[in-house]
């Protein structure tokens, strides 16, 4: 096989994909609870989406950052307006690549007595060596050492280890990433208490906070971005996945002193803002907000649902709006496939975690669909 195997994948050949549903060749329909881990917002292959994407292809699909696509003022806008500060954008292909600019600039403001950047256990920011470089995850970083010099992993919401380090090197931190929400890390939010105590010691000691919303962030928790919900203030926010409307996007906000984060020269792209990710962006952004009251409601209906039901596997169920995660109460190697034979695709982290990220506009009908199949693999009868 000429293909680099770096995934387990699925035993379907797919033909198809609408809505929540992946069709195969046979023209049975799974549903896919993935929604391309939080990328389609608005489902698989949404008709009015397609038709903006469709539009801008007729025009061009790429001309290079020396020619200006009025779309990337547009979300550039929409997206510091959602924040309510001033700022600017720099746009990337992805998350990751969202990540490394925050770094560059983080890093071009270091000096000897200034240059700790903090991140947490368990927090997944990117794959680069720079994103490993504050990857929480200890069995992805280490085969790659040594990467950047001067990070630190804390323990996500850990308020011990959290005073603790601050009392040692709160004048030596530079910057701090945190995902409101942990994603790759069971969907985990943040203490409310936790969050407050970050921004004491931001407050006092001047940090950088950079907000991952890579996953999280753009109507998935029922506001735009998830810091939102806990008291957190960014200096910048990260953001990735949904942007593009399907397509490779990303972009890093930064906000106020921030703005000027770089000069001409010292960082850039060949593709990104790719014109059709930007249409797609675009879409997504005017489309998104009035999304955010659904999300929320059609969240909560879904936990309260699954809490109703008393599933004998499940330990807990937590998350905001739709990003759900749903704890076993022992790890099951065979999770993924009980759900495959009863036409459900499952994002299972750790053999003990299911990641439930459906469209934002999912339907009730299709809400009771998922409901039912869950229910049978999650439950001993």
């Amino acid at each position: 096989m000429s293909l680099l195997k770096m995934y387990e994948t699925f035993p379907i050949t797919i033909d198809h994909a609408e809505g929540c549903y992946i069709y195969d060749k046979s023209e049975r329909k799974f549903f896919d609870t993935f929604s391309g881990i939080g990328v389609m917002s608005f489902g698989h292959s949404y008709k009015p989406l397609l038709k903006t994407l469709h539009e801008k292809m007729e025009k061009y699909t790429h001309l290079s950052n020396f020619f200006l696509d009025n779309d990337a003022i547009w979300v550039a806008e929409k997206l510091e307006s959602f924040t309510g500060k001033n700022g600017t954008v720099y746009f990337t292909n992805s998350g990751t690549e969202a990540t490394e600019a925050a770094l560059k600039a983080i890093k071009k403001r270091a000096n000897s007595k200034r240059n700790k950047i903090v991140y947490f256990e368990n927090a997944f920011h990117g794959r680069t060596l720079g994103a490993l470089s504050i990857n929480g995850f200890k069995n992805l970083r280490e085969p790659f050492d040594p990467l950047l010099p001067n990070t630190v992993q804390l323990k996500f919401n850990d308020f011990e280890d959290l005073n603790k380090y601050f009392e040692l090197f709160g004048e030596e931190t530079l910057a701090v990433f945190v995902e409101a929400i942990l994603g790759s890390g069971g969907v985990l939010p943040i203490d409310l208490n936790f969050a407050k105590e970050l921004e004491n010691y931001k407050k006092k000691y001047n940090f950088i906070l950079v907000c991952d919303e890579i996953q999280a962030g753009l109507g998935r928790t029922g506001r735009v971005f998830s810091y939102q919900h806990y008291g957190l203030t960014p200096n910048i926010i990260t953001i990735g996945k949904s942007i593009g409307g399907g397509l490779p996007l990303g972009a890093t906000i930064f906000l106020e002193n921030l703005s000027q984060a770089f000069e001409k020269g010292e960082h850039g792209s060949t593709f990104a803002p790719n014109p059709v990710s930007l249409a797609g962006a675009k879409f997504v952004l005017e489309n998104m907000p009035d999304l955010l009251t659904d999300v929320q409601e059609k969240g909560d209906y879904i936990v309260k649902s699954l809490c109703s039901k008393k599933l004998s596997k499940v330990k807990e169920i937590r998350g905001k709006g739709l990003m759900i995660g749903i704890e076993l109460k022992d790890e099951d190697t065979s999770i993924k496939e009980k759900g495959f034979n009863e036409g459900i695709l499952l994002n299972v982290l750790k053999n003990k975690i299911i990641r439930i990220l459906p469209p934002l506009n999912i339907k009730y009908d299709d809400i009771e669909v998922m409901l039912e199949k869950l229910e049978m693999i999650l439950s001993d009868s």
